[in-house]
């Protein structure tokens, strides 16, 4: 599924191509809006909430779409060949003249009033790259299920939006902890830091092509209370070689120490992790 920064990335191009033009072709191609027809209304702007995103339409309506594992948007010129999948698959035609956009396998769709976003959106905490960004809130809804393993408790959009599951592996391997330990099993402190390192790294990435964690500083913690592996030695500098650290790497060594990185589903995802670098529970 893709995550917060490239949910954002799709937006924009949306925007640039979209906004403040006359749609002069609308086709959605799903059964409950086929017959929906608002050429000839301007789209006054694309937005990305979390992992949804909102096209506002003239008229007080709202596009809504979510791209889940396989969705996305393509933007091309209007006498370009389609290219994201056959054309079987397309489910949105949002054109101008200047511009064609197309969505591909939207498990999502849907025309609403724009005075109802909430009723889509209004369940997500708070946005990691939006304008209503509060860690503190995010904080308070992490900790509201104590027993919760972290990895899940991340990937959960009502405590906050935007990460998906290579920013769950990577944060908790710069956390040092596992994706299984309970929320409340974090070190003092640690959840605060986790959450503010969340909204630098997908900040960090909202306009890379390609994503990378190595970039980023990891998590920082007082030297005195920094977790050794093995007891009582310092962890070594991390050699940054790759984008990430963990993620897809399964059975290659760690960076950071060189343990080959294991692979285990959690809640029916694949979750990478340090057995060398990242402490607690492991499946």
């Amino acid at each position: 599924m893709p995550e917060g920064d490239t949910v954002l990335q799709t937006a924009a191009r949306l925007h640039r191509a979209l906004a403040g033009r006359t749609l002069t072709r609308f086709d959605l191609r799903v059964p409950r809006f086929a017959t929906a027809d608002l050429t000839d209304r301007g789209v006054l702007d694309v937005t990305a909430r979390g992992k949804h995103l909102l096209t506002r339409i003239e008229g007080g309506l709202t596009l809504h779409s979510h791209l889940r594992m396989d969705g996305v948007w393509r933007v091309f010129a209007p006498e370009e060949r389609w290219r994201g999948g056959p054309v079987y698959q397309v489910r949105a035609v949002l054109g101008n003249t200047e511009h064609t956009a197309v969505g591909y396998r939207l498990p999502v769709l849907e025309l609403l009033r724009t005075s109802e976003e909430e009723r889509v959106v209004g369940h997500l905490g708070p946005d990691l790259l939006g304008p209503d960004w509060d860690p503190e809130l995010a904080v308070e809804r992490l900790l509201a299920a104590p027993d919760r393993p972290i990895g899940e408790a991340l990937l959960d959009q009502r405590n906050l939006a935007g990460i998906g599951n290579v920013y769950k592996c990577e944060l908790c391997f710069l956390a040092r902890v596992t994706p299984w330990l309970p929320v409340n099993a974090l070190p003092d402190g640690v959840l605060a830091r986790l959450v503010a390192l969340a909204e630098r790294l997908l900040h960090a990435n909202r306009d890379r092509p390609t994503r990378t964690t190595t970039i980023t500083a990891e998590l920082r913690t007082p030297p005195a209370s920094r977790p050794t592996t093995p007891p009582g030695r310092p962890l070594p500098p991390v050699r940054v070689r790759e984008r990430l650290y963990v993620y897809g790497r399964a059975r290659r060594p760690c960076l950071r120490c060189g343990t080959p990185i294991r692979l285990a589903d959690q809640d029916d995802r694949p979750s990478y992790w340090c057995p060398g670098c990242q402490s607690g529970p492991t499946p």
